[in-house]
């Protein structure tokens, strides 16, 4: 039996995001994402709750986002959690945990955007299958405009 590993997520960018190339020249998409939940406080009140989480886009998918994403944007992402490590300056090993998307949705108006510099009235919703292992893209975008 194998296994699943599936992240699915609402939330709000916390920076604008950052695009980069590989040495193959395939496009990565990198930001915060801030998810809030009310939880109850020790006094019968709720308190919000907020979880970060380190968001990656690959591909073709990276460019739209990096294009039309901006800080405080709410959006519908799925994808799956990938680990990894490194050293730090200080030869300190660190850990990381991010999300590698597979699926974006754009939600909200961009009326709620004012300086979010759409050029249409609606973002696209795209959705990628990337396989690292492969290096290979399944493009099923639906881009209406």
């Amino acid at each position: 039996m194998s296994g699943l590993n599936k992240v699915q997520l609402i939330g709000h960018l916390g920076k604008d995001p950052e695009l980069r190339h590989t040495q193959n020249n395939m496009q990565i998409c990198k930001f915060s994402l801030a998810t809030t939940e009310q939880v109850p406080s020790g006094n019968g009140e709720r308190k919000d709750k907020t979880a970060w989480h380190n968001i990656t886009i690959f591909g073709k998918q990276a460019e739209v986002a990096s294009r039309y994403l901006k800080k405080g944007r709410q959006v519908y992402l799925e994808g799956r959690l990938d680990y990894g490590s490194y050293v730090d300056k200080q030869g300190i090993k660190r850990y990381t945990t991010d999300i590698i998307v597979h699926k974006l949705v754009f939600l909200g108006s961009n009326d709620s955007q004012p300086n979010a510099g759409y050029s249409s009235s609606t973002p696209p919703q795209t959705s990628t299958n990337y396989t690292p292992e492969s290096d290979q893209f399944e493009d099923s975008e639906n881009i209406p405009f």
